[in-house]
């Protein structure tokens, strides 16, 4: 009959064992170099977090159902964007919100996983499914650090060709061709599971896959997340920022394509698939309404939201400057509209603004904040759309 260890003596033991036999295996299945490493390190990381394994158990699976009809964007917040992280955790546990949209952030920097978890912990609701968005942007010029390794990431060899200073000075877009960019995506995700982290994002696809959609590289990336979250007994949904891609075989990779509405001043949506604010003839460049039937009908499920790029005229900038009837008008019908066609539309709570955009805002100028204490006061039209 089996004993259970029940010394940290005992479990060192087999930890030590473990890892030992681990590179005996290895050495003897093939041939080991130091082009293997980045294989041998990850096997010996998941090796000591089987025999030393976690305290608390994995969060419930999330629903992609609640995660439609009860999503909202918390751009951010665990991120502590826009600052008062305890008023908008107090906003947050008053809220109606099941699903955290791009909760931890990474635009042009990575992610602080001991911040993360600190704020997180304000958060009293329970079963919350916590997004995170896997930004198209990186800065050049950060100093991270990667245990792995033990040393710090090298961002200016993630850029993919030719997008030198593409988002400003100091940045570029990664690319999933460069090895160590996948070091980065491996480290960022397995830490942010680790956290129960559930939803990942992947920013404007475009930019980090390769260009030829009929051989892509997020599969990969895909299957390690997958396999590691199976490693934790934790479900996760993966999805991206497709634009106007719409080959099925690719957006069917995605448990979710993401994007923004497009809305006017009055709160009013198009029914083309592209945007006419940048297409008006064939050869234009699109903004895809992914809601439109030429993608939607090819995706496993579609989010939208209120778009926000922090520059004036995105969809949160105008939902800003409309007066407060408009705005409750165009948060109760795009939920209705989208949900009852099986999409999802994510309320908003704390987004950016653009700068001297005018309009409510929350707390500072710069970020939108529903809280019923600031000038938009739209906690209780979204709560009462949700439940």
């Amino acid at each position: 009959m089996a004993h259970p260890i029940k010394t940290w003596k005992g479990i060192i033991i087999v930890l030590s064992v473990a890892i030992f036999t681990t590179a005996i295996l290895i050495d003897f299945t093939s041939s080991f170099s130091v082009d293997d490493e980045t294989k041998y390190v990850p096997i010996v990381i998941r090796l000591y977090k089987k025999v030393l394994p976690d305290p608390l158990p994995p969060p419930p699976p999330p629903s992609m159902e609640k995660m439609k009809t009860k999503g909202c964007v918390a751009d951010g917040f665990l991120t502590s964007y826009g600052g008062r992280t305890n008023e908008n955790a107090k906003l947050i546990n008053r809220s109606e919100c099941y699903y955290l949209h791009r909760a931890i952030e990474t635009w042009l920097e990575p992610p602080d996983f001991k911040k993360a978890k600190k704020i997180k912990k304000k958060i009293k609701k329970k079963d919350i499914v916590y997004g995170m968005f896997i930004a198209e942007a990186i800065d050049v010029k950060d100093n991270y650090y990667y245990p792995a390794e033990k040393r710090e990431f090298e961002f200016d060899e993630m850029c993919r060709g030719h997008s030198k200073n593409f988002w400003g000075e100091h940045t570029c877009i990664p690319s999933f061709k460069k090895e160590e960019y996948r070091k980065y995506l491996r480290y960022i995700t397995e830490q942010a599971i680790d956290m129960g982290i559930q939803s990942f994002l992947f920013g404007q696809i475009f930019y980090q896959e390769r260009s030829d959609l009929s051989n892509p590289i997020i599969p990969e990336i895909i299957r390690e997340m997958r396999e590691y979250a199976d490693f934790k007994n934790t479900e996760i949904v993966i999805g991206a920022q497709t634009n106007d891609i719409d080959n099925p075989e690719y957006l069917k990779l995605f448990d979710y394509i993401e994007g923004g509405v497009g809305i006017d001043g009055s709160g009013n949506i198009e029914d083309g698939p592209c945007h006419s604010h940048w297409w008006q003839q064939e050869g234009d460049w699109c903004w895809a309404l992914i809601w439109h039937e030429r993608f939607s009908s090819k995706a496993n499920n579609v989010l939208l939201h209120l778009d926000w790029s922090a520059k004036s005229g995105d969809d949160m900038s105008i939902f800003v400057n409309m007066n407060k009837d408009t705005r409750t008008k165009t948060l109760r019908s795009l939920h209705k509209f989208f949900t009852s066609r099986d999409m999802g539309f994510l309320m908003p709570i704390t987004t950016p603004l653009p700068k001297y955009n005018g309009g409510c805002h929350g707390k500072y100028e710069r970020f939108y904040s529903a809280d019923r204490k600031y000038s938009c006061q739209d906690e209780d039209v979204i709560n009462e759309a949700l439940r």
